[in-house]
């Protein structure tokens, strides 16, 4: 059995539910949100979080409609901040294909993404649960956070990690601790599981920015977005950050300089990703990410060994493992 089957098995059921009650939120009589909406749902991916959603809920309980309506909303302000994402980076992919704001423009993107969020809190309401919408309301608040993080981090001619984690913290982890603390929330689970459940997702979404991090030093199409992207961004990733600064090397910091303040050409930013790989920056974020797995792990320890509990260390075997 592959990964994604062996994570799905015991939700199989759970995941239909979902599916149903997140396509039924991605039609609008509106002509054109409809469009934008189909062009959405084209890509929507593996449903990674809802499933953590609902093994989380499934660890602790039983998965119920407040558990559907909270998964639901989460991957709808996921896929809000996404599309608002592109615009603010001017990106022309997303998931392997034309973003929104490349297909349609700018300010459908912008509307598309506020109605995807409008959505996201009518489907929290819909949990009635005051806990499941303080989890969804200050997710939003730090993904927006997190952005705006980033981007002033782009004219700090620092290298820190600290920033960097700070950053992936916000804009990536906090979303997978918010689905792992949603669905224990959901079924009322202990406040003792839903802390453990919140670490898990927080130590899942680490491993995920960073693996997504080093996927940008390589040449592949697969991945769903340009290599190199990052730096053409501003962005100093933990690969680059710990070559910078493991080896004070002056040529290699002016690129970098250059790549926060925009002015890298093509070439410059292929010797600085050329550098990173030369001083060992992807063997010291891979080592990062593990440790990460390995607390992740080391919070599972306690849990009885069941199908929900084997399909948890899978979906964190996937993070790390996964090739796009």
């Amino acid at each position: 059995m592959d990964s994604i089957s062996l994570i799905k098995s015991p939700i199989s059921v759970e995941l239909d539910s979902f599916k149903h009650l997140f396509e039924t939120t991605l039609s609008s009589s509106n002509p054109l949100l409809n469009s934008v909406l189909q062009h959405i749902g084209q890509k929507s991916g593996k449903m990674m979080r809802p499933m953590l959603v609902l093994l989380m809920a499934k660890l602790n309980g039983e998965v119920c409609q407040a558990t559907l309506h909270a998964a639901v909303s989460l991957e709808l302000l996921h896929n809000a901040s996404l599309v608002h994402d592109d615009v603010v980076d001017e990106s022309t992919e997303r998931r392997g294909q034309q973003s929104v704001c490349a297909t349609f423009n700018n300010k459908v993107a912008v509307l598309a993404g506020d109605y995807l969020l409008a959505t996201s809190l009518v489907q929290v309401e819909r949990t009635r649960s005051l806990p499941i919408i303080d989890v969804v309301s200050r997710l939003g608040q730090e993904l927006s956070e997190g952005e705006l993080l980033q981007l002033s981090n782009v004219n700090d001619i620092r290298f820190s990690e600290d920033v960097y984690y700070e950053v992936i913290r916000q804009k990536t982890a906090t979303l997978f601790a918010a689905c792992t603390k949603a669905g224990a929330l959901s079924v009322g689970a202990s406040d003792e599981k839903v802390d453990l459940a919140y670490r898990f997702g927080e130590y899942i979404g680490l491993c995920f920015q960073i693996r997504d991090d080093i996927f940008d030093y390589y040449e592949s199409r697969e991945i769903g977005k340009p290599t190199g992207n990052d730096m053409r961004e501003g962005k100093l990733t933990l690969p680059v950050l710990y070559a910078l600064n493991s080896t004070g090397n002056a040529e290699a910091a002016e690129l970098a300089v250059k790549v926060k303040k925009g002015t890298a050409t093509v070439d410059e930013i292929g010797r600085l990703v050329d550098f990173t790989k030369q001083n060992g920056g992807i063997e010291y974020a891979e080592r990062v990410m593990r440790d990460y797995r390995t607390k992740a792990l080391e919070l599972l320890s306690g849990v009885p060994d069941t199908d929900v509990k084997r399909a948890l260390v899978a979906y964190l075997d996937y993070v790390v493992e996964r090739e796009k």
